[in-house]
């Protein structure tokens, strides 16, 4: 495979217009002991509140345990309830020993009725027993860089080594709503699963209220103990901006979470950019033109300054014919601190047909255009 040639660009469009902040957000606005507010797309921290301070978190839990279910890819696997899977106490999705229900129902389970019996069953159905599963739990988290985090339990009844923290739980959230089969089921208000013995139908509802309540609100979990107070991972989408939320201990959580995504609103919005490709082409060996122009397409970006976005351009050195339009030569990402938030394909703008090729004395003077052209392409490219 030919090696693809990489640019780094300047900022990619004109300068875009930031969104005024229409307010700011104090530590004493919030009633949460620990919060945090996280841009899905970049992974920018916009809010703060004693974020790295070690807390337990209650069912929001069951996000972890929900994901790793969905990460297996067998929705349709269907389990029978055994007696001991049920040993765990607090909310339920009301199984009992001998009904028979999928995993995509004890995920419905999980993150609309907040089920302890259906994460202890998902638990053990994939490892075998809670410990087990609770080791891929921790390996999970670490994957996603949460370094504050230890789980104990798949549901998140009290345990003293059972913790985390707003900024670990906010990079978890903004995970898990990356996965389109995750988002569809948290941001569900309801419903209908068959499970039992023999299955039959049964509405769930969603505990997040932010769904009914607050524009643009797509999930994520609510969470309750004594210990723990309420905690509540949440998500709004609005103009291209995803938002994920976090309150641990927070008396009044769906206040504090309006205030959160309003404030991240007010302070950024996602912007449509492409890069501007028209000075660059690619030459063509073997083919009835000697080059093809590129194309890329549109995506939207999410920051509070989008002038610290800069654009890596990657494609072919040539390519050789036939080439059809459209055809992916290479990709550009869009890079914040470092890290890739955003990626789109570089297509040929234009197709380049197979010639018949006679060696002729001309041959070499082509070749030599040939070159010639890479050379100049490459010049093109960092005067622009």
């Amino acid at each position: 495979m030919k090696k693809l040639f990489c640019v780094l660009a300047a900022v990619l469009i004109l300068s875009l217009p930031l969104c005024d902040r229409a307010f700011a957000l104090g530590a004493d606005d919030l009633s949460a002991a620990s919060a945090a507010l996280m841009c899905v797309q970049t992974g920018e921290v916009l809010y703060q509140k004693n974020a790295r301070e070690r807390r337990s978190m209650a069912s929001t839990t069951k996000i972890m345990t929900s994901l790793l279910a969905l990460e297996e890819n067998t929705p349709d696997r269907v389990i029978k309830v055994k007696d001991s899977m049920l040993n765990v106490e607090g909310t339920s999705m009301g199984l009992l020993p001998g009904d028979t229900v999928t995993l995509e129902g004890l995920i419905y389970g999980m993150l609309l009725q907040s089920g302890n019996d259906a994460a202890n069953v998902t638990a053990i159905s994939l490892g075998g027993n809670v410990e087990n599963f609770v080791k891929k739990m921790n390996l999970r988290a670490k994957e996603i860089g949460m370094n504050d985090t230890n789980f104990v339990t798949p549901s998140g009844l009290d345990d003293d080594e059972h913790y985390s923290t707003a900024y670990d739980m906010a990079l978890l959230g903004c995970e898990a709503v990356k996965n389109p089969e995750f988002l569809s089921v948290c941001s569900k208000k309801s419903e209908s699963v068959s499970y039992g013995n023999p299955p039959y139908k049964r509405t769930l509802s969603n505990h997040n209220r932010l769904l009914r309540i607050y524009d643009g609100a797509v999930g994520v979990k609510t969470g309750f103990t004594k210990k723990s107070g309420r905690c509540l991972v949440s998500c709004a989408q609005r103009n291209g901006v995803m938002l994920v939320a976090v309150t641990l201990s927070a008396p009044g959580d769906w206040s504090d979470h309006r205030k959160m995504l309003d404030y991240g609103f007010s302070l950024i919005k996602g912007e449509t950019v492409s890069p501007d490709l028209s000075k660059i082409k690619i030459p063509i060996t073997g083919g009835t033109k000697g080059d093809v122009s590129l194309k890329c397409g549109n995506v939207t970006l999410c920051t509070e300054d989008i002038s610290n976005i800069k654009t890596k351009l990657y494609f072919e050195h040539f390519l050789y014919a036939p080439v059809k339009e459209g055809a992916v030569v290479g990709r550009v990402d869009y890079i914040l601190s470092g890290k890739v938030i955003a990626s789109a394909p570089i297509t040929a703008g234009e197709s380049a047909e197979l010639k018949a090729f006679e060696k002729t004395e001309s041959e070499n003077k082509n070749q030599d255009g040939f070159f010639r052209r890479i050379i100049n392409n490459i010049k093109n490219i960092f005067q622009h």
